[in-house]
């Protein structure tokens, strides 16, 4: 009765949630939501894993939302996975993925290409999941794709390949932006752009991506693809920093304590800090 009269509360504390959405839906996604599923909306944040607490509300309300909407079939996955129930998981994700979820069949695919979850290790079917995720424009497809390969899969990386899936990706997912923002500043599959990856970076820096946040404050501190400017690097890193970023504390401490001093044998000895 609780759980019911939190629902209907939800619902009405947003506007037009209600008639959007089922409020099972809405919980669904509130508790067990990826916040890097492509048929997540762009209103909903997701949460990175699916905590203890919230296993039963996810399970519960993801199962109801899961006739209608293969999203919540994928997220009623992750609830599973989270509780260790492997195998409701995989029948989860194979339902999704048999509807069309790309992030379902990125799930499926890292457990045939590492041989986990009571799945026999097979790269040919992570492979072909890996390719179908990718060509519906799922970024960690993307990237997996090319993992798969450069480990020795039956057909060598395309970072040519994974870079132009990636471009059609970055149109509206955050993560490919920053991920093909990688490839832009390294010169992989291509030429290397730092004014192309400092706008990737930059957009998927718009919507909070903490690892796009961290790179916009390396590129705005050493002046790379546009304007040097200390103190906006510094406020990109605190942003990063605060989602949890270690790259970005390190360089938080570094413009903190940009002096160190070192013995004769060149082992630091303190830094200077102000």
């Amino acid at each position: 009765m609780r759980t019911c009269l939190f629902a209907i509360l939800f619902a009405l504390a947003v506007p037009g949630a209600a008639h959007a959405q089922s409020a099972d839906l809405v919980l669904c996604d509130r508790v067990a939501a990826d916040p890097s599923d492509p048929d997540k909306p762009a209103d909903v944040k997701g949460v990175p894993e699916v905590a203890a607490s919230d296993v039963a509300t996810a399970v519960k309300f993801c199962k109801q939302a899961a006739a209608s909407s293969r999203r919540a079939m994928f997220a009623l996955g992750r609830a599973y996975a989270a509780n260790r129930q492997t195998a409701e998981a995989i029948a989860a994700w194979r339902k999704a993925a048999d509807k069309g979820s790309s992030a379902a069949m990125v799930e499926l695919g890292v457990l045939y290409g590492t041989g986990s979850g009571g799945v026999a290790k097979d790269e040919a079917q992570a492979r072909k999941l890996f390719e179908k995720a990718a060509q519906a424009g799922n970024p960690r497809g993307v990237s997996n794709l090319a993992a798969l390969g450069s480990a020795g899969g039956a057909a060598p990386a395309d970072p040519a390949q994974a870079r132009t899936l990636l471009g059609k990706a970055a149109e509206t997912n955050a993560e490919a932006q920053y991920q093909l923002g990688l490839m832009l500043a390294d010169g992989t599959g291509g030429a290397q752009d730092d004014v192309a990856a400092r706008a990737q970076f930059e957009k998927a820096a718009a919507q909070n991506h903490p690892g796009a946040l961290e790179r916009m404050g390396a590129f705005a501190q050493e002046g790379r693809g546009g304007p040097k400017d200390k103190d906006a690097a510094k406020a990109y890193y605190e942003r990063a920093a605060a989602l949890g970023d270690e790259d970005a504390k390190k360089a938080l401490e570094r413009l903190r304590c940009p002096y160190a001093i070192k013995d004769k044998q060149g082992k630091l000895v303190t830094t200077l800090c102000f």
